[in-house]
């Protein structure tokens, strides 16, 4: 249970206010995470770990000295936008380039590498290091699917380290993927976590039992089994973590046994005593092990053991120092530049908007109408929307959906006020939402938004809603990678765009695709978090297919 907050819906954003607050002699907060107070003497490359609110000390409990130089944190268990991830690089760059890491969910995929195309485009470098060391969310031979859990926190070390040792971007970006490639994990879950102002938790396990294979942001377990004592636990954990050692490594380990968020530290120190014994008989030496929470999940009861084989390059970078607030580790040497950096918060440039005719300009109170129907409609179905995601993902569909809509019908306002027409509006509504709510729908509708906003364009006050929607669906295929059977949102779409284009009254048409949005029970998803828990999510309908459904058959009533 989550206990202290004000409003539930910004309890990321005041938890991130109050951490920069007691630690400001050593970060700052900038739009969308938090940076070093200090720049460096002299160019490096700046070290930006990033993901969702709700695990910390990842991601901005790590920034520091021989650590990260910043980090992006979206909302709850959702990833950053795009706008929060170049707000953060270019406060954090000092010339030498940027690393975003993260671990290998759709929406951090999705936003981080928009974010780098986008940097790259204003003279700023910006590569990646995606973290794959879950091994119960993939088999070996699809490791590169497998999402990321505990093993980010040995990852940023390494990368912060060689950061620090004034290696160049690429040699930088190599050290983060060797150690990844060198970086096994595996996890259970003992009960499910809680978000702030919600009364049940996003899933439960049943008394006397433990999920296996769970995530970091609330996913069940593959499987249910029975709870077993810490040294049978132990042994589970370490007889499946060897059974992955990568070809030709050596005996010496990094070693994470991470609590989750409602595990005692003297049951962590328990299960460790019996973990190391295992480790060691079966030749290996654990090198500064690190036992407690480093990456957790609210209120999460759960553990899980990482295991990093180490060659001597990536001991020297796992021992180096770091001096950050959530983790220490030596002596560090940190060469600041003369004077702190003094926060700088840009005022955002007026929007310019095109000409709008008169009639565009009631075309665009029409939007504003069915933006707010729209809002009313999810902020409904917030609920229900969460639980359809819960049984397979983390729950935060329908947050992020409510989140999305609040931001998007305020830019449409705000942009209408300031004269914009028709698709001014709706595409500023679009920006808005890829801004604010992050995570895979967030950018999705973010730019499938835009997209419709600039078929409309400025001048008309009557459109064909096929142009609009064939513009708002070719941009979400195009940026989201999803075909029909993959079990999401485009499950729902394509049969909605298709019904428009043969004919069929808008009405007819959201009939088809609420119709469309239930079939998808009966699919395994193939996309985004549900996809190693594809069991679970049989007999359960998609949630972003759920959601478009609900939204067209809402604007039903005001389209024409």
């Amino acid at each position: 249970m989550t206990y202290l907050y004000d409003d539930p819906a910004a309890f990321a954003e005041d938890a991130l206010a109050g951490f920069c607050d007691l630690h400001a002699g050593a970060v700052r907060r900038v739009p969308g995470g938090a940076v070093r107070a200090d720049r460096p003497a002299r160019p490096k490359v700046a070290v930006l770990p990033g993901g969702g609110s709700g695990h910390y000390p990842a991601f901005y409990g790590v920034i520091g000295p021989g650590f990260a130089d910043g980090a992006v944190s979206g909302n709850l268990f959702t990833s950053p936008s795009t706008q929060d991830a170049c707000s953060v690089a270019a406060a954090a760059d000092s010339g030498a380039g940027v690393v975003f890491s993260y671990g290998n969910y759709a929406g951090d995929v999705l936003n981080f590498g928009l974010a780098a195309e986008t940097l790259r485009a204003r003279g700023i470098r910006a590569e990646h290091v995606v973290v794959t060391d879950d091994i119960a969310s993939a088999p070996p031979q699809q490791a590169e699917q497998r999402r990321g859990i505990a093993g980010d926190f040995v990852v940023f070390k390494i990368l912060g380290a060689a950061a620090e040792e004034g290696l160049d971007l690429d040699e930088v970006v190599r050290a983060g993927r060797k150690a990844n490639a060198a970086t096994r994990t595996i996890g259970t879950a003992f009960s499910g976590c809680t978000f702030p102002g919600s009364d049940t938790p996003l899933f439960t396990v049943p008394d006397g039992q433990m999920g296996l294979g769970l995530g970091i942001h609330g996913e069940p377990g593959l499987r249910d089994l029975p709870l077993p004592s810490a040294a049978v636990l132990a042994e589970d954990f370490v007889g499946r973590i060897l059974a992955e050692k990568p070809g030709g490594a050596g005996d010496r380990v990094a070693v994470v046994l991470n609590g989750l968020g409602s595990v005692k530290h003297e049951e962590l120190f328990v299960l460790w005593t019996r973990i190391a014994a295992l480790l060691r008989e079966s030749g290996h030496t654990p090198v500064l092990p690190e036992v407690g929470e480093l990456v957790t999940s609210l209120d999460m009861a759960g553990v899980s053991l990482t295991v990093t084989w180490l060659d001597e390059e990536l001991e020297r970078w796992w021992r180096a120092p770091a001096a950050t607030p959530a983790f220490r580790r030596g002596e560090t040497r940190h060469e600041p530049a003369a004077a702190p950096v003094a926060e700088v918060v840009a005022e955002p440039a007026a929007p310019r908007y095109a000409a709008a005719s008169p009639e565009s300009r009631k075309l665009a109170e029409a939007v504003l109408d069915g933006l707010r129907a729209v809002r009313k409609a999810l902020h409904g179905a917030e609920t229900e929307l969460g639980a359809i995601d819960a049984v397979a993902g983390d729950g935060d569909h329908g947050r992020g959906m409510v989140r999305g809509i609040d931001a998007a019908l305020a830019g449409a306002e705000s942009a209408w006020h300031d004269g914009a027409g028709a698709g001014d509006c709706l595409a500023a509504a679009g920006d808005e939402w890829a801004a604010r709510a992050g995570g895979t729908s967030g950018v999705l509708w973010g730019a499938g938004l835009r997209a419709a906003g600039e078929a409309i364009g400025a001048e008309s006050g009557v459109v064909d809603v096929r142009v609009v929607v064939d513009a708002f669906a070719d941009r979400v295929v195009r940026l989201g990678g999803a075909e029909p059977g993959d079990k999401t949102m485009v499950d729902a779409l394509e049969p909605f765009r298709t019904a428009l284009v043969v004919g069929k009254p808008w009405a007819e048409a959201a009939a088809v695709a609420e119709a469309a949005a239930r079939d998808t029970a009966a699919l395994t998803p193939k996309k985004g978090r549900a996809r190693p828990l594809a069991e679970r999510s049989v007999g359960t309908p998609d949630a972003g297919a759920v959601s478009l459904a609900l939204i067209v058959r809402t604007l039903a009533e005001g389209i024409r």
